[in-house]
């Protein structure tokens, strides 16, 4: 079977299932040809076409799916290919469904049963995602997104910007109605409202401009630490407001054998519904490079933070430091203002000046340090904003004289190591950047660290972020080596605990596990070793983490591919609070085992047994019980079930 991306016009074809729909007998079909022919209205979509040697050994039948007619092409393995349903009984197609491996990857929808059967809804579904979009004029476009994950905005995002396609990105962005809904303050509402609509003033004119993403871009990854719950009340809102900060895309650009992995900060996401939306242009092509960076609701402007309050800070202390405090507060209220990349890093250099003469001016070691550490943090932050780049010299000033400023060594580690992602970010955000190189640097920087401060604290987080990029560079032995030196040298520590995990998980390829625990509703004990003689996928989610969820519905298709084959999946949810997980699991009937215990990501046994520092994480065990993936990603699934459902093979290597 071949499998195509296509984007044709339903043609006569649609003409001939819907005149043959008009027999109530369905004596007469459309041949195999003319079923196949159809074609879905997005651009894009991936799904099963037969070879023109297969297509005559196609069948097209009239069959009945729940109570709802319609016609089913049938490949010649008797494979679901297409389906065309008539779901309100008018004799007139208004369903047209699309499948890839039997699972339904596609649908368009006539929602309001024209005689003409104009689409006005397109659905991707199963291993193809989740987005719904709504065609309201029915013009073949879409016009809005009833429901799209944050993964999914990212790819949008992408083929906008290659595309230079002005349509695309605007469905993308908070509408004014969508802005007036979320129930922020007032202050907020007119921001969003005002980035919004520069955005889409100028995403044409930046669009053009821009280098990073060219017609041979394709989007590969999207990055993002969690979602979080800005509560009710927060600066004036009303309502309890889900968003992501720090929103990034790996794009892939072909270049012969040499290809291009760039990356793109996306930015702030706001949940609407069941979809997520853009604020603002990507940090790259934006006038306002800060606010969309990594910060607009969780790490804005410094005067949003209570620990830079100047009246707060000013109490009991000398004239000249409460002039400087004073003097900060005042720029903080024009970097908030600041626009031009040029403005925002003259205000942080200023503000960092500002800061330096706190530190000098400190009446007490303690003040002292405290005034050091948010030095190296807001600086580091200014960095990786994009807004000023010349906080990596700052940095690099201040972990020389970090000693001899607090009278001690302990700061000096922890400005160090804001260094090293401070120059990791900075690099990172080059036009030209080469990423490899760069990650080989910030790994070189990682090792000289831990080998200069090894007693330190940041030592086991240096450590952690190496075992961890040598894990998610298939270089377990690397990973496990470092997993290893955190057991050994911070042993009682909880991130020893979480590195034992891990490399036990690692070090478990080819071998049986061990892992047990209470379901969700906390009435039976769950153990792996029960499933002896199916192939048991293991997967850690959250309610907060959306490629969880993507991978939840691959779960949940695959499920009913190989269900009956022996496959076993099991859950294990990773949120705070059991009530989460279990009204998810409610909502979404997941009717595959689901484990929990409190802790979450940080303190839940379950994670900390194997060593989960990411979501969402799968671990896929034979037959036998033996591990064959300690790190399987949701589009690896498929074929590994059908390897290991159709035969005894030794596990894998990876």
């Amino acid at each position: 079977m071949k499998r195509r991306l296509i984007h044709l016009s339903m043609g006569s074809a649609v003409l001939v299932v819907n005149l043959l729909m008009n027999s109530h007998s369905w004596a007469a079909k459309p041949t195999p040809a003319e079923a196949l022919g159809i074609t879905p209205t997005q651009e894009g979509v991936d799904y099963e076409l037969p070879d023109k040697s297969e297509i005559a050994r196609c069948t097209v039948v009239s069959e009945t799916i729940g109570g709802i007619s319609g016609l089913v092409v049938r490949g010649p393995a008797g494979q679901v290919l297409r389906r065309f349903l008539d779901t309100n009984g008018d004799n007139n197609v208004d369903q047209w469904c699309y499948f890839k491996d039997g699972i339904e990857v596609y649908r368009d929808i006539d929602t309001d049963f024209e005689k003409k059967a104009k689409v006005n809804e397109c659905r991707w579904l199963g291993t193809a995602g989740t987005r719904w979009g709504i065609d309201e004029d029915q013009d073949g476009s879409v016009d809005r997104w009833k429901q799209i994950s944050a993964e999914e905005v990212s790819s949008e995002l992408v083929a906008a910007i290659r595309d230079k396609d002005a349509a695309r990105f605007r469905r993308l962005l908070l509408s004014a109605k969508e802005i007036d809904a979320l129930g922020l303050g007032e202050k907020q509402t007119d921001e969003l409202k005002g980035k919004v609509s520069a955005a889409v003033s100028a995403f044409e004119e930046q669009a053009a401009k821009q280098k990073l993403i060219t017609k041979q871009s394709e989007w590969i990854h999207f990055g993002g630490t969690r979602p979080g719950v800005i509560p009710a009340g927060t600066e004036g809102s009303t309502k309890d407001i889900t968003v992501y900060d720090n929103v990034t895309a790996v794009v892939e650009t072909r270049a012969g054998t040499d290809d291009k992995h760039t990356q793109i900060v996306i930015g702030s996401l706001v949940r609407v519904g069941d979809g997520w939306r853009m604020i603002d242009l990507p940090r790259s092509f934006s006038s306002d490079p800060s606010a969309a960076g990594l910060g607009y609701f969780f790490l804005g402007p410094t005067a949003k933070r209570p620990e830079f309050d100047a009246a707060a800070a000013a109490d009991g202390v000398s004239e000249e430091s409460r002039k400087l405090f004073d003097e900060l507060s005042a720029l903080d209220k024009s970097l908030a203002a600041a626009s031009e990349p040029k403005e925002l890093s003259r205000l942080h250099g200023k503000r960092a000046d500002l800061m330096e003469k706190l530190i000098q001016t400190a009446e007490s070691a303690d003040d002292r340090m405290n005034w050091v550490r948010q030095y190296a943090e807001t600086v580091g932050a200014a960095v990786t904003t994009g807004s000023f780049a010349e906080g990596v010299q700052r940095l690099e000033s201040l972990a020389t004289s970090a000693g001899k400023l607090t009278g001690g060594k302990e700061l000096v580690p922890i400005v160090k190591l804001r260094l090293l992602q401070a120059i990791k970010d900075r690099d990172s955000q080059a036009e030209d950047a080469d990423y490899a190189k760069v990650h080989q640097e910030w790994i070189k920087g990682l090792e000289g660290f831990v080998e200069e401060f090894a007693d330190s604290p940041e030592a086991a987080e240096a450590m952690l972020q190496l075992a961890m990029g040598f894990e998610i560079s298939d270089k377990p032995k690397d990973a496990v080596t470092w997993y290893g030196r955190i057991v050994k040298d911070f042993a009682q520590t909880e991130v020893a605990k979480k590195a034992a995990g891990a490399r036990y998980r690692i070090e478990s390829l080819g071998k049986r596990i061990t892992l047990k625990g209470k379901s969700i509703d906390g009435r039976t004990v769950i153990d792996v070793n029960d499933y002896a003689g199916k192939v048991v996928l293991i997967h850690y989610w959250a309610t907060w983490c959306e490629p969880c969820k993507e991978d939840i519905e691959t779960i949940r298709s695959l499920q009913a591919k190989y269900g009956k084959n022996a496959f076993q999946p099991i859950g294990i949810s990773l949120d705070s609070a059991a009530t989460e997980a279990t009204r998810f699991a409610g909502e979404n009937r997941l009717t595959w085992p689901q484990l929990y215990e409190a802790g979450g990501m940080d303190g839940s046994r379950l994670a900390t047994d194997l060593g989960v520092l990411t979501l969402p994480t799968m671990v896929l065990l034979d037959k036998q019980g033996r591990v064959v993936s300690y790190s399987l990603h949701g589009s690896e699934l498929d074929p590994e079930l059908r390897k290991l459902l159709s035969t005894t093979r030794p596990a894998s290597t990876k």
